[in-house]
């Protein structure tokens, strides 16, 4: 097996038609038949169901398929980090994140890594927590930071820290009156607002899902898809909204505490399973150091890091 037939092998399987896909790699098709049947072959297994129009691929073949689509692109991140040494260029650090996380601790994190390593260069995506997993799979990303829990065999996960949730109320109804602890049940007598409204799983069916478990029924739910519009509709009275503690960024809302400390938003590290590149290590660091320092938006909450993950 080599890189050319598992190029050959992807391109027929995104035509689903070895025609097309032919014509698209500048080959005659009986060579590229071929090349497939030798990859089956060395396989011991079937990769495509001929039989059908168009073409389908077997169960194996969409693990292949899948698996093909990681290594052709760290094939691609491996040569253009390569070439970025050998022409002296900056290397890059690609992170994907969600908008809440700017927020707490990715700004200094980001901070201490721009001091340590001036020469690096960093490449921003926001992504949401369900968009981070195909990314990372991808080779779009080198690192992400999420706020839900997607299992992914291909992605390793670390949960740093369990943000405590806070409810923001319009500044003008009875609950604005006092700024203390407040019980997660009050929702019920509300229009609640919820954030991103897709893609999903997102951190709205993570908030759903805890109202859920408490039988808590909002009179009414408004889906958005940020948290500076669900912030505008509090604002505008429309409704509560539950955000990570962090994420007061409105002065003119009232923000009160759930008063139960299950109520809670992970922060979730996330990387390829089995990359051991040196940036994952060391932003490990630079996390141990951060939550070290107490920073004030650490309280309330707490950091779920005690000591270093085992590798993944």
């Amino acid at each position: 097996m080599d890189l050319k037939q598992i190029r050959y092998f992807v391109a027929v399987a995104k035509a689903l038609n070895f025609t097309r896909a032919a014509e698209q790699l500048h080959i005659a098709q009986p060579a590229l038949s071929r090349q497939i049947q030798l990859l089956e072959q060395e396989l011991k297994v079937v990769l495509l169901s001929r039989e059908s129009r168009p073409l389908q691929l077997t169960e194996a073949g969409r693990i292949f398929y899948e698996q093909s689509l990681q290594l052709l692109n760290r094939v691609e991140v491996m040569k253009a980090a390569t070439t970025e040494v050998g022409l002296h260029q900056r290397p890059q650090l690609s992170i994907g994140f969600v908008a809440s996380t700017l927020y707490g601790g990715l700004p200094i994190l980001i901070q201490k890594f721009r001091h340590a390593y001036p020469d690096i260069r960093f490449h921003f995506l926001e992504l949401t927590s369900s968009q981070q997993i195909p990314a990372l799979r991808a080779g779009r990303i080198d690192v992400a930071f999420g706020r839900v829990r997607i299992h992914d065999s291909a992605v390793c996960r670390t949960v740093l820290r369990e943000e405590r949730l806070v409810l923001a109320i319009p500044p003008n109804i009875d609950l604005a009156q006092d700024t203390g602890p407040v019980s997660l049940q009050v929702i019920a007598d509300h229009a609640f607002i919820v954030y991103p409204k897709s893609p999903r799983p997102s951190f709205a069916d993570h908030v759903l899902n805890i109202l859920h478990d408490n039988a808590i029924f909002p009179t009414e739910v408004h889906e958005v898809l940020e948290l500076q519009t669900a912030m505008g509709l509090v604002a505008g009275g429309v409704g509560l909204c539950l955000i990570p503690s962090a994420a007061q960024i409105r002065s003119d809302l009232v923000y009160r505490l759930i008063d139960d400390e299950k109520v809670t938003s992970p922060i979730i590290f996330s990387h390829r399973k089995n990359d051991n590149s040196w940036y994952i290590a060391q932003m490990h660091t630079f996390i141990e150091e951060m939550y070290a320092e107490k920073p004030p938006w650490l309280i309330p909450g707490h950091s779920a890091l005690s000591k270093r993950p085992p590798p993944c």
